[in-house]
Parts: structure tokens; sequence; C-alpha cells
């Protein structure tokens, strides 16, 4: 299990990826799964895009699947454009 504090550093992440989607007209919310980080659930056609944040080499990420394509840094500026695209 992670550590509380990590957890929460996720947390912040993830609120602030939610409301810029949602300025972007997209429906997000936050999933606090119990035992479990949490995951930002954002609305995608018939389902649901998962994206969690992680820390890597002391940088922050969201990450929606496998591979670099399906990443960003979490302080960019482009952060929640490129997780609108996927849910496209």
């Amino acid at each position: 299990m992670k550590r509380p504090e990590r957890r929460e550093e996720e947390y912040i992440h993830l609120v602030r990826l939610a409301w810029d989607l949602n300025v972007r007209g997209l429906s997000a919310a936050v999933d606090l799964p119990s035992g479990g980080g949490p995951v930002l659930l954002v609305a995608k056609g018939s389902g649901l895009l998962k994206v969690t944040a992680l820390a890597q080499d002391g940088q922050w990420f969201f990450t929606w699947g496998r591979g670099r394509a399906q990443q960003v840094r979490a302080l960019a500026d482009d952060a929640a454009d490129r997780v609108r695209q996927a849910v496209r």
C-alpha cells in the first residue's frame, strides 16, 4: 500500500487535471478506492478513461495506458489537452 502522503500528492494532481478537463467541457471524477491510489475517471464515449498520477525520477506524470504516447508530464501546459485527445 502506498504511503498516505504519496496518495495525497496523486490526488492533488488528479483534482487539478479534473478541473482543467471540466473547463474544456469534459466530465471527470476522482475515485478513491480503498486500498489503492486515486484514479481520475473521464467520460469517454461508452466508457471511462482511467488516468493515474505517478512520480518518476522526481517528476510527476499523468498516464492512461502503456507507453510514452499515453503519458504526459503533470505540470505540462498541454496536459489536459493531451488527455482530452485521448477521449476523442
